[in-house]
């Protein structure tokens, strides 16, 4: 794989302790499914999602971050995914943050 021209992080609320945070308990794992899946099936080869530790924001999750703009959504939802992903796909600017706007 070639260095990605985008990265898409999804709160996954992994703990040390193995305890599952807020971003989790939202079903972040479903956003970050969604997501693997439409990259691959968009063709967006230069698109990585990763999920993360928690990010301690619970009141905000589940939480997203689109690297190389630093742009963070709170509250994120398969609709969330959607409108980055079309706009990676168009090569147009990405929603505006939602979170630390």
């Amino acid at each position: 794989m070639s260095k990605p021209s985008h990265h898409i992080f999804v709160c996954g609320s992994f703990r040390p302790t193995g305890a599952a945070g807020v971003c989790h308990k939202k079903e972040s794992s479903h956003l970050l499914q969604h997501l693997t899946l439409e990259v691959q099936d968009r063709g967006l080869d230069d698109v990585m999602v990763s999920s993360t530790g928690c990010m301690n924001i619970c009141d905000s999750g589940p939480v997203m971050v689109v690297y190389p703009e630093n742009i963070w959504y709170k509250q994120a939802t398969i609709k969330t995914a959607e409108a980055i992903l079309n706009s990676l796909e168009e090569k147009a600017p990405l929603p505006a943050a939602t979170l630390f706007a």
